[in-house]
């Protein structure tokens, strides 16, 4: 294998811009070219997003006020699951951490003996993310202080490719308009050499980035690579999403509401309203998911529906041969959690950390494929719990997810926190606070709580328990509301 001087990144969309743009504002000296063609649409996905985003806009220098300017963005504090522990129920994911950790327990335990003492009040009381988002409140502190919200963006994922494509193109990577006829292997390594146009012109390179979205036309197609399918565990399997105009103040928050085949949700950015039911095929017809969506969305539809099949799951390697697979060629976790554009970025930075300095090495690709399924894995036990954990029965689909067996990974998870409270990280898990919100809010209360929390008198716990849920009160009346904030923001 030469060494790797140019990189060929095939597909653009969020995916392949996002690539493009990381790679060539680290490593300024490759030469990064992107074919994309105009006759092959993109997903779309993404327009719901997760803190760690702000990571990686900061690396490419990305001023916020022109990323909420171009993407006509709002922010999101958390996501609000509704019907999906019961009907008529609803809890609340916030992005920020739950009350306050002892270093021996956390606060979910302290929370927990409140509850058999009558004093503890709703679990997201006591996020600050939680409460803000639910009173239509947003806030950034003052430029160099510390603390504030953590946030993320709703946002028009194809302005957002846009607007990248803009910031890779001064940053010398050449697009190239085409659509792939042919890959060329090397006959003896079987790595990709080349890939041939419609028009016949032939883009070479050393390393390719496959950014061609479920086709995996570079990972798949071509390097046979496989693909563990996660649908036993996750039984959705289509989407319908549509835009509709906007009716009221966008909230800082995401709705998830479940229905009886799936979820729907709602996504409100600045111009408009993105709208989607998440379904699993075997439990409802595609036109009565179209007339489902339609007929719950506010609003006037702007666009018309269109349906995104797939099958939740991996690539086997992510990394095979010379090529890394980023985005939906990698895999696809249902959006949920709002995960998608996370895992891009999770694949390009990982990519930039393991990029070869000569020629690749296969010590180097194992090492990104093992942290590559660790990243999925983990996501995917998160997701399947929203569905497993529920009480619903008020359907054939709720009653499977009910029933179904769960990976390992989660089942030992579930009844750990379930007998005794407790939780471990494992190495750099994306969600930590995160599972103590969804657990707690899709019912899963622990039988017992760390004997550290009796250490602590009653009044004192009483006293802990109302100053933070207090504080967090104060905290969010002093915030401007979101519409005014982002006015504001916009205005300045």
């Amino acid at each position: 294998m030469p060494n790797v001087n140019k990189v060929v990144i095939v597909g653009g969309g969020t995916a392949g811009w996002m690539a493009a743009a990381a790679i060539s504002k680290v490593l300024s000296h490759l030469a990064v070219e992107l074919v994309e063609s105009d006759e092959i649409g993109t997903v779309g996905v993404g327009e719901a997003t997760i803190p760690t985003l702000l990571f990686f806009n900061k690396l490419l220098g990305i001023n916020e006020r022109d990323l909420i300017r171009e993407t006509q963005a709002t922010f999101k504090l958390g996501i609000n699951f509704e019907n999906w522990q019961a009907l008529d129920k609803s809890y609340f994911h916030g992005f920020g951490s739950t009350g306050k950790d002892f270093w021996a327990a956390g606060f979910h335990n302290f929370w927990r003996r409140g509850l058999d003492l009558g004093i503890s009040e709703s679990f997201s009381d006591y996020c600050l993310e939680a409460k803000a988002a639910l009173s239509g409140r947003f806030a950034q502190p003052p430029k160099g202080a510390k603390g504030g919200l953590n946030y993320a963006y709703h946002m028009d994922a194809t302005r957002y490719g846009q607007f990248l494509r803009k910031l890779a193109e001064q940053q010398g990577v050449k697009r190239i308009e085409g659509k792939v006829e042919r890959v060329t292997q090397h006959p003896d390594s079987g790595d990709i050499t080349a890939v041939t146009l419609a028009g016949g012109q032939c883009v070479a390179g050393d390393l390719f980035i496959d950014c061609s979205g479920f086709r995996g036309l570079l990972i798949e197609q071509t390097l046979k690579t496989g693909y563990d399918d996660w649908s036993h565990w996750l039984p959705c399997d289509r989407a319908v999403a549509v835009q509709s105009s906007s009716v009221t103040a966008a909230a800082p928050y995401t709705r998830a509401i479940a229905h009886d085949a799936g979820w729907r949700w709602a996504i409100p950015l600045q111009h408009r309203m993105g709208n989607g039911l998440v379904y699993s095929a075997k439990h409802l017809s595609d036109d009565e998911a179209v007339a489902r969506l339609l007929d719950q969305i506010e609003g006037d539809a702007v666009s018309e529906p269109r349906f995104i099949r797939f099958t939740t799951g991996k690539r086997k390697q992510q990394w095979h041969k010379n090529c890394v697979a980023i985005g939906l060629s990698a895999g696809f976790i249902e959006p949920l959690e709002s995960t998608s554009i996370h895992l891009i970025q999770q694949n390009i930075l990982k990519l930039i950390k393991l990029f070869p300095s000569d020629e690749i090495s296969p010590l180097d690709v194992a090492e990104f494929n093992r942290h590559a399924d660790f990243d999925y894995e983990q996501i995917r036990d998160f997701i399947v719990l929203h569905y497993h954990l529920t009480e619903r029965d008020d359907s054939a689909f709720w009653r499977h997810c009910q029933a179904m067996d769960v990976p390992d990974s989660l089942s030992e998870r579930l009844e750990l926190f379930a007998q005794t409270g407790r939780f471990f990280v494992r190495n750099n898990e994306l969600f930590v606070d995160s599972w103590f919100q969804v657990m707690i809010g899709q019912g899963l209360v622990p039988k017992k709580y760390h004997r550290v929390v009796d250490e602590m008198p009653e009044r004192e716990l009483n006293g802990l328990l109302q100053s933070i849920a207090q504080g967090l009160e104060k905290q969010v009346q002093a915030m401007p509301t979101h519409e005014r904030y982002l006015q504001y923001l916009l205005d300045s």
